[in-house]
């Protein structure tokens, strides 16, 4: 495979200077705003898909979150590779989603919703989730756009409340470096490595970059 997709460009070098501060500011404030009808109905969708028993917090089988999973092809990899879970896929666009169709595996859910309501619907209800993957690589490069970023973002507090195993991939390391960083503030230690020739890739960017010789890197948490 060729490809000739450009290395990320950004008028930012290292970590943010306002990192720690954004960080702790939604760290110690609420995040108000109202949740979206289509995010209510995409929860309760959820609950019901993996019988969640809210009662004592239980579900039928371990869950593996798929956050921004654009045409589902990261979620379809996980949901064959690991029948014993449920996986749940999710993306703000519903174009996306339906552009290789729909669920293809019986353990599988793709479902439309606004994760900045998703994820603090999961976190409220304490739903117990085994596995949270953020496969999207490359959100905002840009220094002024660091609140569009997960980790700049309200919900963080609620995105790494809703599972202890997170894994991120990109290939603009500062992205994960400044994740890396703000887990830390909440006492959560990650590892942050190269992905060496990922095959089969779990995203169509994935692949992409990777046929443009670039390096992909992965963070885990510990």
């Amino acid at each position: 495979m060729q490809a000739n997709s450009r290395a990320i460009v950004s008028n930012q070098q290292g970590l943010h200077k306002d990192l720690e501060s954004i960080v702790l500011k939604h760290k110690n404030s609420q995040f108000l705003k109202p949740v979206a009808e289509h995010s209510q109905l995409a929860f309760e969708q959820i609950c019901q898909f993996v019988e969640f028993n809210p009662a004592d917090k239980s579900v039928s089988k371990a869950i593996i979150f798929d956050a921004c999973c654009g045409v589902g092809e990261s979620s379809r990899q996980l949901a064959q590779k690991n029948p014993e879970h449920w996986v749940i896929g999710v993306d703000k666009s519903a174009d996306r989603l339906n552009r290789q169709g729909r669920e293809d595996y019986p353990n599988l859910l793709l479902l439309r919703a606004d994760l900045n309501d998703l994820y603090r619907l999961l976190a409220d209800s304490q739903m117990p989730i085994d596995q949270h993957k953020i496969y999207y690589p490359n959100p905002w490069p840009k220094s002024q756009h660091i609140k569009r970023r997960w980790h700049g973002a309200p919900v963080f507090k609620q995105l790494i409340q809703i599972s202890s195993n997170i894994e991120l991939r990109s290939n603009w390391p500062i992205y994960l470096q400044e994740f890396q960083a703000s887990l830390e503030i909440y006492g959560i230690m990650s590892h942050l490595h190269t992905l060496d020739n990922p095959v089969p890739a779990i995203t169509p960017f994935e692949a992409k970059y990777h046929a443009s010789g670039q390096t992909l890197y992965c963070l885990q948490t510990l």
